[in-house]
């Protein structure tokens, strides 16, 4: 894996750590992957349908 630096806003970090607390991802880097993958199949899918 390559690393991805990123600026987020404070809400978004704290929601990230929520997610994390609650044991839903092992890993901020784990929940960001699965909001990317989620959202690069979501536009792919949507480009290709067009």
């Amino acid at each position: 894996m390559k690393l991805v630096t990123v600026k987020l806003p404070e809400a978004l970090i704290q929601a990230l750590d929520s997610l994390v607390r609650a044991e839903m991802y092992p890993s901020r880097s784990a929940a960001i992957r699965a909001a990317v993958r989620d959202l690069v199949r979501k536009e792919v899918w949507r480009i290709d349908s067009t």
